[in-house]
């Protein structure tokens, strides 16, 4: 069914058109008529699966013309909140509808000059949106459609208090919406005190990561990680390079020995200053940079087609932050490829994460790579080389 079928006003159909899109993904299809009925909601469904264009193609239709604040979207971080209201801005470049964001590590002059200019659509993380509420900068009285995006990365990241001192400054009689990659209990919680007689889509298994991404781990001595690591990019032919960090000293660290390998690399973490960030996301965007590296927190608002791997140097603690890193690649059906550094003490790590996916993921050697002895190359033998590279040189 394609987007005109879907109740869409003509001029966000315009937008739809002049951003490229064609066919609906299978949650803008299933959410679309939803969200245009006026109905509670609630996405579960994987990163890259095209959920930003399902709730903020029907809200600029509904929304129709300029007036109040009546939308209010809440993103779990900056970078994420600057994405979606870029978004929601090109969908809705033929309407007159306003969309304003506003979020922490930054002043308010400019937030505050762009709300005295009026907005219709509000993104915003809950800190900041919190400090605009005491500061008398907004009222949220007038909301009639409320958006709780990635729902689950705001309980991990402590805000769920926040988020709920919103909701009760929110009108009663609103729509609302939960998107969310999982449903753990507290987020069930939320549903049933936020929501009324929601209507449930899920898109794909909760725990499974996208069909499009082909996985491999890559056993190593822990002395040799930086080492395999430049080795998989010299091998890989690759258009892009998500490199996954757990702290923010260990990203700096694998990007200045990138740096002197001859790599193009921005690093992005919670300590970089605003315009850091956003210098390193426009120019891995747009090209300038062809790996980034990153960690948890600050690459959750990643949204790049055109990246084509994610390298995992560090395992993740926890395994739904694994199905949220690979999900930076094969986004909107789109083909990826995820390789992921493993030394022995993350093997209870990499038993979790392959629980929580319900699938093994096959290990992988490299041909004439100078390994030094680790158990971890003995505990089952590697595929055939080459019988499972898309874009490989090796």
């Amino acid at each position: 069914m394609p987007f005109s079928k879907l109740g869409l006003s003509p001029k966000v159909l315009e937008g739809v058109r002049a951003a490229g899109y064609t066919d609906p993904t299978p949650i803008q299809l299933r959410a679309i008529p939803l969200v245009m009925s006026g109905r509670d909601l609630i996405g579960s469904a994987q990163t890259g699966t095209g959920k930003t264009a399902a709730f903020a193609l029907p809200i600029l239709s509904r929304l129709g013309q300029h007036g109040a604040l009546r939308t209010l979207v809440l993103e779990p971080t900056r970078e994420l909140a600057a994405q979606v209201e870029t978004a929601i801005h090109d969908y809705g470049r033929f309407t007159n509808l306003r969309t304003v964001v506003v979020f922490g590590g930054t002043g308010y002059g400019r937030q505050d000059d762009a709300l005295r200019r009026g907005v219709d659509i509000l993104v915003a993380t809950p800190g900041r949106l919190l400090d605009q509420m005491q500061r008398g900068m907004v009222r949220l009285d007038r909301i009639e459609i409320l958006v709780l995006d990635e729902a689950d990365r705001m309980l991990d990241m402590g805000f769920l208090p926040d988020v709920r001192r919103i909701v009760e400054r929110c009108p009663r009689a609103r729509q609302t919406m939960l998107f969310s990659a999982t449903i753990p209990p507290e987020i069930e919680q939320l549903c049933k005190w936020a929501m009324r007689n929601p209507e449930t889509i899920e898109i794909g298994l909760r725990r499974s990561p996208a069909e499009t991404v082909t996985h491999a781990l890559y056993p190593v001595a822990s002395d040799q990680k930086q080492e395999l690591l430049e080795e998989l990019l010299r091998r890989t032919d690759y258009n892009q390079v998500l490199i996954f960090c757990r702290t923010k000293h260990g990203a700096d660290r694998v990007a200045r020995r990138l740096h002197q390998q001859g790599h193009a690399v921005a690093v992005l973490h919670s300590n970089r200053t605003q315009r850091e960030r956003e210098q390193a996301l426009n120019g891995f965007r747009n090209g300038r940079y062809e790996v980034m590296v990153a960690t948890d927190i600050a690459a959750r608002g990643i949204d790049v087609e055109q990246i084509s791997h994610v390298i995992n140097f560090d395992v993740p603690h926890h395994p739904e932050d694994y199905v949220h890193r690979i999900g930076r690649t094969g986004r909107a059906l789109a083909a990826g490829d995820a390789f992921t550094i493993v030394i022995a003490e993350d093997l209870p790590e990499v038993a979790a994460i392959e629980r929580f996916i319900g699938q093994k993921i096959p290990r992988v050697k490299l041909e004439s790579f100078p390994y030094k002895y680790t158990r971890l190359l003995e505990d089952r033998p590697p595929p055939p080389f080459g019988a499972r590279r898309r874009r490989s040189r090796w």
